[in-house]
């Protein structure tokens, strides 16, 4: 599902390159949503509602350029980059969170299973 959601921003882009008089360069954007995609940014609800501000700004940003607008299909771009990578940044975060919590679990369990070493 989300495959075909890239591929229809990509082939969207393309078809804007291929109109516009100065190219969108929309290479990092579409790197950044890639990446947030790739390293799980749908499964946690902070990462995943960035992840769809840079998917909506990438699609608003080619539509400004086509309707001649290329500064502000610009600065959206930088605006999807940065969502994008927050979506990553926020997806990592709830990883490590919750490696985390299962090692303090696994000491825990050591712990009770073993109460004479712990309280050396």
């Amino acid at each position: 599902m989300r495959r075909i959601g890239l591929v229809g921003i990509v082939v969207a882009v393309v078809a804007v390159v291929g109109c516009a008089t100065a190219p969108l360069r929309t290479d990092d954007s579409v790197a950044a949503i890639r990446a947030a995609e790739e390293v799980g940014a749908e499964g946690v609800p902070r990462a995943a509602l960035h992840l769809q501000f840079a998917k909506e700004s990438l699609a608003r940003a080619i539509k400004l350029a086509n309707d001649g607008y290329p500064e502000q299909a610009k600065s959206l771009l930088t605006r999807a980059e940065a969502d994008a990578e927050l979506a990553v940044l926020l997806s990592r975060e709830d990883a490590q969170g919750r490696e985390a919590l299962q090692a303090i679990e696994r000491v825990r369990q050591l712990r009770q299973d073993h109460p004479e070493r712990g309280r050396q």
